[in-house]
């Protein structure tokens, strides 16, 4: 990254971290201008907490879901101006390209770009994109798309936020059924934005770091002391960004491994999340 630093910059680094101008200024020069590298300075410091992986938006666009009868379709669109995506030619078409994830269940985007529009088989799903491009006098673009195949003993739950500009999918396996459960967490995953399920997902590097932000905290102190405090922090960081540790949204007085478990016990049988997925557009 080039060491220039510039105030689109700073703005960034202080919308990520909630820290004042002044002092993302201070790290940026520090760091040459890396922003990630800056981040970790205002750790060690003790100024900015842990900060979440996304930034800001870097495209206009909406997020979509639709329900097949087999599986769920879901799609990012991109338009360059927020009011292409208000424009009701743009919801049509991305509620289209949903359905038809749910339907058609493409392998890759490539893939369902070239096969034939179901409405008008005279075209493919990418000249169809073309003839909405003319429309609308500005380019538009799918991005990703997801397809999540249903099965007897999983619910699917899905949140759409803020009109579509995030979607998050919850896969609940033990159970089906709990279509109403699952949607509760994809919103509370919508809300919290969780980096991974559980700490066991967190990769080795990101422990290491975090406790060596952790140790540049507590200098001086004698080492039994220093690797309990080490400890605390790499929990309180997973209760942070890992789903299952998370305090649910809706009673904070239980975790969602607890609500899970509180969940499965009115069943009788336990309950588990196979996966999620929280789609911002331009994350």
């Amino acid at each position: 990254m080039s060491d220039k630093v510039t105030p689109s910059m700073v703005k960034e680094l202080r919308d990520r971290t909630g820290v004042g101008m002044g002092k993302c200024k201070e790290a940026l020069d520090q760091a040459k201008g890396n922003i990630d590298e800056a981040i970790d300075i205002l750790r060690k410091a003790g100024i900015a907490s842990a900060v979440k992986k996304e930034g800001r938006d870097t495209n206009e666009g909406l997020v979509a879901y639709a329900e097949g009868s087999n599986a769920y379709g879901l799609v990012e669109v991109n338009a360059e101006t927020d009011f292409v995506t208000q424009n009701d030619t743009f919801k049509q078409f991305l509620r289209d390209v949903a359905q038809e994830i749910a339907d058609t269940q493409p392998d890759s985007l490539e893939a369902f770009l070239q096969q034939p529009y179901q409405k008008d088989p005279s075209v493919t799903i990418d000249q169809h994109r073309t003839l909405v491009v003319q429309s609308l006098g500005e380019n538009i673009r799918l991005r990703r798309l997801s397809v999540i195949p249903k099965a007897s003993d999983i619910s699917i739950g899905v949140y759409s936020h803020m009109g579509g500009k995030i979607v998050s999918v919850v896969i609940l396996t033990g159970a089906s059924g709990q279509e109403a459960l699952a949607r509760d967490i994809a919103m509370h995953v919508a809300a919290d934005s969780p980096e991974y399920l559980s700490p066991d997902e967190l990769p080795q590097s990101v422990k290491d770091k975090e406790a060596e932000i952790a140790r540049s905290q507590v200098q001086g102190k004698p080492a039994h002391i220093v690797e309990k405090i080490v400890e605390g922090k790499i929990k309180a960081f997973c209760d942070e960004v890992c789903l299952l540790c998370q305090k649910y949204i809706r009673d904070n007085t239980v975790t969602v491994a607890g609500l899970l478990e509180r969940e499965g016990k009115k069943l009788n049988q336990p309950i588990a999340i196979k996966a999620y997925q929280r789609w911002k557009v331009g994350g």
